[in-house]
């Protein structure tokens, strides 16, 4: 059971030359366009001439019964311990085993040091946390690679290795916007990224060419390769959930380093709250404790304006968080009133609204596809709005047209007082 990325890396490492189990399908959830497919026989290897389907999710329980299934795996993130369960009942009800696989099993072991930035839920900052670790290390002379959690959502052959060091690479790949989000940022800072499918193989080209690999987790995931230091983004907006989401959790016990982020955001309470949940979850970790000051790009004055905010998809969606820097930008700038798209919304965003009802007076910039992305550009073209705010990690002007009058808005991360990140990365960087 994944959703294009846990999934295909557990089978790999665990399943896939194993001749005493049949892998009869993939199940796919979360992402949009991404089940039936084919997981292809190039890399599922020679006990799988035809490849491996990809289904819906929906159809588990009668998967299990029609194929008589022993054992179902359940392998994607940022689902709720609740879920997590719902799933093994469908499994279990059909007559299967219920399996999780842990660390030892899945993680790839590299040459070179790594550090991993992984999270409690999506939303809760990684990003920025990334960007710094990167900046941290390069201060230190070290040349820095990212590999990226897999998002192998067109052509999962031809994205079993991918390399990034420019823009054109993106327009080359023709990535999605969730793809653009994660990688432009460290693009601008000169910095390489991996990604695809096959870890084995994208971890061994990586380390040909880094002092210091960086794993830039997705989701709440846990990372794909062994760290030297592990680092966990914890969010106090929503705090209590990192002790009740898979495998965000085990990322908070798991890690050397835990980012409490948007401390300047959170009220005192929720600070608390989380601290004192961390703590218990995980006595040694170092714990940072950071801002996340907004930045806008752009001269137009937001003071009494209607705001059209558009926001991360995946962070509003299965992230479930209430709002982001669009957000914050809005109301600090005094704007009269932050619009609701859901009227104006159009195909595949529509339906995601109807799919994610929490999501809210937000859009979410999702563009799993050439129609979604016409979807987006049409759902902002319709909305009332005087000035659009693009809280994403890109610019989505250079993907769609925005006619309106926009400014940028992102978030950074600005450590307060100690232990601090660098601190935490001495014993790479010493």
């Amino acid at each position: 059971m994944g959703a294009a990325g846990r999934d295909f890396h557990d089978f790999n490492t665990v399943f896939r030359d194993d001749p005493d189990v049949e892998v009869v399908a993939f199940t796919a959830t979360q992402i949009p366009y991404i089940d039936d497919r084919t997981y292809p026989s190039s890399l599922a290897g020679p006990m799988y001439p035809k490849g491996i389907p990809i289904l819906p999710e929906s159809e588990l329980g009668d998967l299990v019964w029609g194929e008589k299934v022993d054992e179902v795996v359940f392998s994607y993130s940022d689902v709720s311990h609740e879920d997590v369960m719902h799933a093994a009942s469908i499994a279990l009800a059909a007559g299967a085993d219920f399996r999780l696989l842990g660390p030892d099993h899945t993680q790839l072991h590299s040459s070179k040091p790594v550090v991993a930035v992984c999270a409690a839920r999506t939303g809760a900052g990684k990003s920025q946390t990334t960007r710094r670790v990167a900046d941290i290390l390069r201060e230190a002379e070290m040349n820095v690679v990212v590999v990226r959690h897999p998002m192998p959502y067109g052509d999962i052959e031809a994205q079993r290795v991918q390399r990034f060091s420019s823009f054109h690479d993106l327009d080359l790949h023709r990535v999605t916007i969730e793809e653009r989000e994660e990688f432009e940022p460290h693009l601008a800072r000169n910095t390489v990224v991996y990604c695809g499918v096959d870890y084995e193989a994208i971890l061994a080209e990586a380390e040909k060419e880094a002092d210091v690999i960086i794993w830039d987790g997705g989701n709440n995931d846990l990372p794909f390769i062994r760290a030297d230091v592990h680092i966990t983004v914890v969010d106090p907006l929503r705090a209590g959930h990192e002790r009740r989401y898979h495998p965000g959790e085990a990322n908070v016990r798991m890690a050397h380093v835990i980012v409490i982020n948007k401390i300047d955001a959170a009220a005192p309470a929720q600070l608390a709250e989380t601290e004192r949940s961390v703590r218990e979850l995980n006595p040694t970790a170092s714990i940072v404790k950071a801002r996340s000051p907004i930045t806008v790009e752009g001269d137009i004055e937001l003071k009494g304006k209607r705001v059209l905010c558009v926001e991360d998809g995946p962070t509003l969606t299965h992230g479930e968080m209430p709002f982001g820097a669009g957000v914050v930008a809005a109301r600090e700038g005094g704007a009269a009133e932050i619009i609701d798209p859901r009227p104006w919304a159009v195909g595949t965003i529509a339906d995601a609204f109807t799919r994610y009802p929490g999501i809210g007076t937000l859009l979410p910039a999702m563009g799993y596809s050439d129609q979604q992305v016409s979807d987006l550009a049409a759902t902002i073209a319709a909305t009332p709005a005087d000035v659009v705010v693009i809280a994403t990690p890109i610019d989505l002007r250079r993907i769609i047209p925005i006619e309106k009058p926009a400014v940028r808005v992102h978030y950074d991360l600005a450590e307060e007082g100690e232990p601090t990140i660098a601190q935490g990365l001495d014993r790479i960087t010493s």
